[in-house]
Order: C-alpha cells, then sequence, then structure tokens
C-alpha cells in the first residue's frame, strides 16, 4: 500500500521560524513595544508603590517592567487573572511582548491578582500619567479645544431585597450574609437612568483634545453622580485653544460665565425649556458642536472594541483602576497609531521629493 504524502515537516528551528513569520504578518504588540517606554512606565510605578522587600528571603517578586506589561494585556483584550495566566502560558506572541520567552516560572493568576492590587488606584493613575507624559515628549501637545463627555461603565446586577437595602443604608451588613456572600455584593455601584432605561454600575468623565483625539484628564465616581459634577474636575488648563465642548447636558449659565472668566470659550450645546423651544440659530450652533462633539464618541468606541467596558470587579477602588486603565491602554494605542501615521507621513514625503517631476521626466 502506498504511504500518503503529508505537507507536515518537522524542525528543530520551527519556533524561531514561526517569530519570523508572526513578524513578516505584523504583530501588534510588537509595535506596541517599539514605541511605548515600558521601563519608564514601571519607575513610575515603583515611585508610588515600592516593590516588597522580605528582611527574610523569600522568592523575589517579579520585575515592574513584565507585570505591568501584563496588566496592559490583560486590559487590551479584556482577559480575567486565570486567562491571563492560560494566555501567557499558550501564546508565544504573549510571552515575547512580556520577555518571558526562555522563563519557565510564569506568573500565575495570583501573582497578577496580588500585583494588580498593591499598586491599585495610585499605581493605575502612575500609569495614565506616564503614557501622557510620552505623548507629551513626543510633541503630541493638546490641540484645537478640549470635548469633555461621560460614559456609563456597567457592572453586574446585584440581588438584594428590600430589607436588606434598608440594613446597608444604616452602614450595617445584613446578619444572615455570609463571608463569601459579602465578597460577592458590590455595595458602591448605583442606579442611574438614560434616555429612559435604568443602568447599574459607574461613571467616567473624560477630557479629549480635538487634534489628536488623546484622553488629557478622567474623572471617576458611581453612575448616579450627575455628568456635569465632573466637568470642572477634568478641565485640561493646558490646550493650546480656548474652545471646550460638551453635550446640552453640561449647560449652565453659571458654568459658561466661570468658564469665560477662566479664559475659555463655552461651546456648549444649549437646551430648550418647556415654553422656550430653541431658535434656529441656537439648533445650527447645536449642529455645529454636535460634529465636532462626535470625535469623542470615537473614543468611548476604541475603548468598546477592547473587549467591553463591563467590569466584573467589586466596590469603588478596584473600578476606579479598571476605568483609569481602560483610558491608559487607549491612550496607549493612540500614541502606537500617531507614531505610525507620522512615520508613513514621513515616508510619503520623502518618496515625493525622490520622485522626478513630470518636467524632469519629459527633458531625460
Amino acid at each position: 500500500m502506498k504511504k500518503l504524502r503529508s505537507a507536515l515537516k518537522t524542525d528543530l528551528f520551527a519556533a524561531d521560524q514561526h517569530r519570523e513569520k508572526i513578524d513578516r504578518l505584523g504583530d501588534p504588540l510588537a509595535e506596541i513595544n517599539l514605541h511605548i517606554d515600558f521601563s519608564a512606565l514601571a519607575a513610575a510605578v515603583d515611585r508610588v508603590a515600592p516593590r516588597p522587600v522580605s528582611s527574610q528571603g523569600g522568592r523575589p517578586p517579579f520585575p515592574t517592567d513584565t507585570m505591568v506589561r501584563i496588566l496592559v494585556l490583560k486590559r487590551l483584550y479584556n482577559l480575567s487573572d486565570e486567562q491571563m495566566e492560560y494566555q501567557l502560558l499558550d501564546r508565544m506572541s504573549y510571552q515575547r511582548f512580556c520577555g518571558l520567552t526562555q522563563v519557565s516560572n510564569i506568573p500565575d493568576r495570583t501573582t497578577i491578582w496580588a500585583f494588580e492590587n498593591r499598586i491599585g488606584e495610585a499605581g493605575a493613575r502612575a500609569l495614565f500619567d506616564g503614557v501622557a507624559d510620552q505623548l507629551m515628549r513626543r510633541g503630541y501637545i493638546a490641540r484645537g479645544g478640549q470635548i469633555i463627555d461621560a460614559t456609563l461603565v456597567p457592572a453586574p446586577k446585584q440581588h438584594i431585597r428590600r430589607h436588606e437595602k434598608d440594613i446597608i443604608e444604616q452602614q450595617a451588613t445584613p446578619a444572615d450574609w455570609k463571608p463569601a456572600q459579602r465578597r460577592q455584593k458590590d455595595l458602591d455601584a448605583t442606579w442611574t437612568k438614560k434616555h429612559g432605561k435604568s443602568h447599574f454600575g459607574y461613571k467616567l468623565s473624560i477630557n479629549v483634545d480635538k487634534r489628536y483625539k488623546v484622553i488629557r484628564e478622567i474623572e471617576t465616581s458611581t453612575a448616579s453622580v450627575h455628568d456635569s459634577r465632573h466637568f470642572e474636575q477634568v478641565l485640561d488648563p493646558y490646550n493650546t485653544s480656548r474652545n471646550v465642548y460638551a453635550d446640552r447636558g453640561y449647560a449652565s449659565q453659571a458654568r459658561e460665565a466661570d468658564l469665560r472668566q477662566r479664559g475659555n470659550r463655552p461651546e456648549i450645546q444649549r437646551k430648550g425649556a418647556r415654553n422656550r423651544p430653541l431658535s434656529d440659530c441656537q439648533k445650527r450652533r447645536n449642529h455645529r458642536i454636535a460634529k465636532i462633539r462626535a470625535r469623542v464618541e470615537h473614543v468611548f468606541g476604541a475603548i468598546e472594541q477592547m473587549g467591553g467596558m463591563l467590569i466584573r470587579t467589586i466596590g469603588q477602588a478596584r473600578a476606579n483602576v479598571k476605568m483609569t486603565m481602560m483610558a491608559t491602554c487607549y491612550n496607549l494605542k493612540r500614541l502606537v497609531y500617531l507614531r505610525r501615521a507620522s512615520n508613513r507621513g514621513f515616508l510619503m514625503a520623502a518618496v515625493g521629493r525622490m520622485a522626478p517631476s513630470r518636467r524632469d521626466s519629459n527633458h531625460g
């Protein structure tokens, strides 16, 4: 009987060949590694959350650089700690990005959880500020005006009975709750209504510059806090333009007067009243502002594409970390995009200078 032939080929250097092909196809993580200085981000985290040092020895901690890269991967692809551990063991591109190619002891789920909880909100904010600093150093300063908006970040709905709510409102815990049950109850997230629908979770307010669509400032809270409560907290005094764009939810005569006093030009949409509908001029103004303000929706859409905005943590502190990491990873990807676009523009300009003009080709 004739032996069937197979296209499979065994090779001792197959792993190297696989890596070369990944590079030819284009590894997005390699591009992030090219444009982002993770050693600087790790140093920023170590300043606010120093690595623990045990006088009695024991296993040393993993490098902060490695753990920061793992947190970035976790947020970029919306992975749990368990999924992150598995992907680090399974995926060649993840191992290379985190510097774990030749390492036998891959950080497990407990290590990842412990690191994220140790650095907390201060560490997440240090990462956000570190990426912002790298954007500034590369010349991507806030230009063209600032756009302010907020989005709801949903959390798993809590099943709490009416009598339990009364006890919780008195800053107490129901007696029949077991410790494990208490740990799974998010008592910080709140309900709110938007467009007639009820939402449960938290709120993320951002300030985006019009020119580069980079998140410049953030503020976090529970869902029931009104958007306008965050307005002054996310104002960016360093934008090169005086224009401040926002939707009608932020409309207020006192706010506009305060902006003018600060030297800004308020571009906030007008809001009609029951017996005072908007004039045609005000409608045209709202439409003009809406076309510019829509750029902030691109930012929320990009964050949604990173795996969605649903957070499965318990409590305000952990939710703040997750929302800050959302903004950080968006800015990180935005920096990579801007650098890639800048390099492409430089190459096209160079090719244009090298190409002979029509007159030169005719004389040639």
